[in-house]
Parts: C-alpha cells; structure tokens; sequence
C-alpha cells in the first residue's frame, strides 16, 4: 500500500470489481484507452492484472477520500508491442475524479515506488497518439517521447483512432 497527501493506493481485490467495472464501462473514461467493458470484460480485466502481481507489482486500486477513484500503477509491458520486457507506467480516473492533479500525485508514488523496489533503467508508457491529457500527464512526470517507439497497437482494430501508440519514457533517477 502507498499512502500520499490526499490518495491510498492499495492492490485491488475481486471486492473491487463493482468500482473497477463503472470506471471500465464508461465511455468518457475509455474513449482514448478502448472499448467500454461489460461486468464480464471487466472481471476478465482485474483477472489480468491481479495477475502481474505475481512478479511483484501491478496496478493498485487508487482511492481518494474514501472512494474509488480510479486504478494505476506499474505493470510487465503490452506483449507484442516494442515495450514488451519493459515496466509500463498506467493509470485511469473516474470522471468525478478528473483536473484535481489526482493522476499525477498517484503516479509519482508509483514511479517513486518502482525506483525504490524494482530495478529497470527506465520506465515506460503508452497511450493512444490521440489521448491529449495523458500525454500532457507523461510530460509533467519527467517522461520524454521515444518516436523510434511510435507503433501500432495490436489490440486495436485497423480503423480504430486508439490503434496508433505513442510511448514515454523516464530514466532511472
């Protein structure tokens, strides 16, 4: 768990699913990062991620004044993606959440928190090209675009605006 000034960052349970599964299945939420999830795809998703916590980190639950505010963390890089081996910053907001500086106090835990307990030269994330206000967050939190890194998602259809990925990158302190 990972406290700041006004978050808890605690790893998500199965009791989460409810919460996770609201922020998943709105389309404000989703419009950059893909489609909008049912409870099914939703569950299917928390699976997934309660699974990289078998190596030692993963997404944490991110509350804020008691409520689920959203979910982000460190997680194994996309899989057939050219950040694949790397460790991949992410995160997500419940709309009631957005332009309180949220995402940024979460994520500097988080990559304060990779630095002391895991050892990569850097870490990474990616965002749909599209996705303005995570772009701008990646730059607040010191990280700088790799263009060489610009791809096309494999998990997004051909026609779909998500499918064309930027990656960020910041160095080890």
């Amino acid at each position: 768990m990972i406290e700041t000034a006004r978050l808890r960052l605690r790893r998500p349970v199965f009791a989460d699913l409810d919460a996770l599964a609201a922020i998943w299945g709105d389309p404000r939420v989703m419009a950059d990062l893909g489609p909008v999830k049912d409870r099914a795809m939703s569950a299917a998703t928390l699976e997934r991620h309660l699974g990289y916590w078998a190596d030692g980190f993963g997404f944490w639950l991110i509350e804020h004044n008691g409520a689920v505010a959203g979910f982000g963390g460190l997680k194994p890089g996309a899989p057939d993606t050219p950040i694949e081996g790397e460790i991949e910053a992410g995160w997500m907001l419940a709309p009631d959440h957005w332009g309180q500086g949220l995402a940024g106090e979460a994520m500097t835990a988080a990559l304060g928190w990779g630095w002391v307990n895991l050892a990569p030269p850097r870490i990474v994330a990616i965002t749909a090209e599209q996705n303005g206000a995570s772009r701008r967050l990646m730059t607040r939190l010191g990280m700088a675009q790799l263009p060489d890194l610009t791809f096309d998602h494999p998990q997004f259809d051909l026609a779909d605006p998500c499918r064309r990925t930027v990656t960020y990158a910041i160095a080890r302190p």
